[in-house]
């Protein structure tokens, strides 16, 4: 993004002032303003639509990695954004995706606005239809188009005749909105499935959400590639195995860390390949070498902050923040362990719509002490001592503190074992998480 006017913030900003923030699940309201667009989300490249509760985003980014070692372009929408407002649209170009320009898209943001003739509407809804405008402006192979919540309901959900419809993880989030049970969310997330067009169902930890899946996409007389059935991955001699009913690849392990990117990424691939893209052991090698998704299980090695922890200390960020990405996280820094034996130190924030000591779980017996800081970013961020009380419950020593820069000093000054520097993961949120690249000066690009 430029420095110079930064005027779709300013714009955006605006707009947050004048519509809801919250959520208000509907097609009208999108539907409405599309027509008066002209309906760009007709006018898309062949679109990959992706649901679930995690995992999402790294789907996002490993169809994004292989579609562009195949040569091709493609635009990418994902939400929510970690520090700034255009990070939510990538532009496919020759070369690789950018993030949209400051001037591009405060004009598309001031077009729908206008378009909206000031009726009610969610900030959401307009920038997802500002995402439809950009993608049907800007020429591209594909687009990869990430759900906000649920899917049924989502305002991304207008989309008629996807190339696939992928459905990624499923477990408890926005019970709210979306049902207290694994089977009625998953039948929301399934509302992305279209009649008759192909749908890619990764790993799922519950059966219950597996069996509506299917269900759903057998209804629709959907093409169906099920994660376990049709398609797998799997880690064997330090390299990622996929096979399909194709054959199989035996390619480098992904970027990302974590034995669950093992799936992410053969979801992703089974996805590519159902949208009727042909992805050779050539491209899926060079896009596990290539994916980048910030903000997940991310390393910071040079920074603000980092410069304020212990020295020799690791650093990692991560957004999940319910039960399900807590367990992924945990595995993820169990394998870390393993590689090299750490002292691990949690640093968490939390909003309060989340199962908090759910999370927290995860990391009995791994975290030799948790510091609980504010979400700043956020108006439903849970106070600090109450979250401290919540990681106690679930059976870690814990404390709050008032940011994470009171935390990494406090760490600074009393580790006294220069051997054994600690690994401190800073997790919970993605406003955090957010806060925390903004702090540091490196936002995601």
């Amino acid at each position: 993004m430029t420095t110079q006017a930064h005027a779709a913030e300013r714009e955006i900003e605006r707009l947050m002032t004048l519509h809801p923030k919250g959520f208000d699940l509907s097609l009208d309201r999108i539907s409405r303003l599309l027509e008066r667009l002209g309906n760009p989300q007709d006018r898309m490249p062949p679109v990959i639509h992706i649901a679930g509760t995690n995992g999402k985003g790294s789907a996002a980014a490993f169809s994004r990695a292989l579609i562009e070692a195949s040569g091709l372009s493609c635009h990418v929408h994902t939400s929510p954004h970690l520090v700034n407002w255009h990070e939510r649209y990538r532009i496919g170009a020759p070369g690789g995706s950018r993030l949209v320009e400051d001037s591009v898209l405060a004009d598309a943001v001031a077009r729908v606005a206008e378009a909206n003739q000031g009726e009610t509407i969610t900030v959401f809804e307009i920038l997802t239809a500002t995402m439809f405008l950009l993608f049907s402006e800007h020429p591209a192979d594909v687009a990869i188009v990430e759900v906000g919540l649920g899917g049924r309901f989502d305002a991304t959900n207008v989309i008629a005749r996807p190339a696939v419809s992928l459905i990624m993880p499923i477990s408890l989030d926005h019970e709210a909105y979306l049902g207290d049970r694994v089977e009625l969310i998953a039948a929301e997330k399934a509302g992305i499935m279209k009649p008759s067009c192909p749908v890619v169902i990764g790993a799922q930890e519950y059966e219950d959400a597996r069996d509506v899946l299917i269900e759903t996409a057998d209804r629709l007389d959907c093409p169906l590639f099920v994660y376990g059935q049709d398609f797998l991955a799997f880690e064997e001699n330090g390299r990622l195995i996929y096979q399909d009913d194709d054959g199989l690849f035996d390619v480098t392990p992904p970027r990302l860390p974590g034995r669950h990117q093992y799936a992410n990424a053969a979801a992703a691939i089974a996805a590519v390949k159902a949208a009727g893209f042909e992805i050779g052991h050539r491209v899926a090698e060079a896009a596990m070498a290539r994916v980048y998704w910030p903000g997940r299980m991310q390393k910071l090695t040079e920074g603000r902050l980092v410069d304020l922890a212990p020295r020799g200390a690791e650093i990692w960020i991560d957004g999940g923040h319910n039960p399900g990405a807590g367990a992924a996280v945990a595995e993820a820094l169990a394998d870390q362990e393993e590689k090299r034996p750490l002292p691990l130190v949690l640093i968490a924030g939390m909003i309060n719509t989340k199962d908090q000591t759910g999370y927290f779980h995860n990391f009995v017996g791994m975290v030799r002490h948790v510091f609980t800081v504010p979400v700043n970013e956020s108006d439903a961020g849970i106070p600090n001592d109450e979250l401290a009380a919540r990681a106690i419950a679930a059976g870690l020593a814990a404390e709050p503190v008032a940011s994470v820069e009171n935390a990494l000093m406090l760490l600074r000054d009393a580790w006294d074992d220069p051997e054994h520097p600690p690994r401190i993961l800073i997790s919970g949120s993605l406003y955090l998480v957010g806060e925390v690249l903004a702090k540091n000066g490196t936002p995601p690009v």
